[in-house]
């Protein structure tokens, strides 16, 4: 492929690797570190592409394998003493089992793929996935907080978070709904759509939340998710797209639920 055509490439799978990036660190700034640590790889020795057909999962591998190799190529100084706590836990875990969960549930591959991308066999692959769902099972149960104009995915996400053992205290369809409620029940959690019933933002229903409140995790669940991948702004370190699955939702709240429950662990 031309290097023209590869950037080109490249920059439409960038959006995507970033999220993943979020995701798996549960911070901002330390996802969009290694993202960039992963292209300056590429820029240097663009072998590191090679031997994949698919730009897509050539550049999660590229990524995979700066992740394993260097630990955290991010400053300590970057990170809140939370995300330091979340990183001190997470090496605790299964290693890759998390990987191959995000690789699966958020970015929805294949075993196969996933296989291909973190350079294992595919039925190691598949196993990660299910020790990713029993180890992130067993995170601390909290009170989640839905904002969702749209009442029947409102109810459906409600239920997949009360059969996952956690409380739903309530759901808000309009930015003032959603201030409203976390002032008499505070989340642990909070899920957002980022188009309101009355025309409002539930990016700008979060940000004031997480004025109010300090640091709670988001995962914003929306039919628009370039608007929040532009790297123009603070983004969400969760981020999944309609229409969902199950798995999806529940893997992202899993997810971020475990890096809520490091708040109060001994550094």
């Amino acid at each position: 492929m031309a290097p023209a055509d590869l950037a080109q490439s490249i920059g439409r799978e960038l959006p995507y690797l970033r999220r993943y990036a979020r995701a798996l660190t549960g911070s901002q700034s330390a996802g969009d570190n290694y993202a960039a640590a992963t292209l300056e790889a590429i820029l240097t020795d663009r072998s590191v592409m090679d031997g994949e057909n698919d730009t897509r999962l050539a550049l999660f591998r590229a990524f995979h394998a700066i992740w394993q190799s260097s630990g955290q190529p991010v400053p300590e100084a970057d990170l809140s003493t939370r995300e330091q706590r979340a990183q001190d836990h997470l090496r605790r875990l299964t290693p890759n089992s998390r990987e191959a969960l995000l690789l699966r549930t958020i970015e929805e591959l294949r075993f196969d793929q996933i296989a291909r991308v973190m350079q294992i066999d595919q039925p190691e692959a598949e196993e990660l996935v299910e020790i990713a769902l029993n180890e992130m099972s067993s995170a601390l149960q909290g009170n989640v907080m839905v904002i969702e104009d749209e009442m029947i995915i409102a109810m459906d996400l409600k239920g997949i978070v009360q059969a996952m053992g956690h409380t739903v205290t309530g759901v808000a369809r309009t930015h003032r709904q959603a201030i409203e409620l976390a002032g008499s029940s505070r989340p642990d959690l909070i899920l957002a759509d980022i188009q309101l019933a009355d025309g409002s933002s539930g990016i700008d229903a979060v940000n004031e939340l997480l004025r109010d409140l300090g640091d709670i995790p988001v995962i914003f669940i929306t039919a628009f998710p370039e608007r929040l991948l532009t790297g123009d702004r603070p983004e969400p370190a969760f981020l999944i797209s309609k229409p969902y699955s199950e798995e999806q939702v529940r893997s992202a709240v899993s997810q971020a639920m475990f890096f809520a429950s490091t708040e109060g662990m001994e550094a």
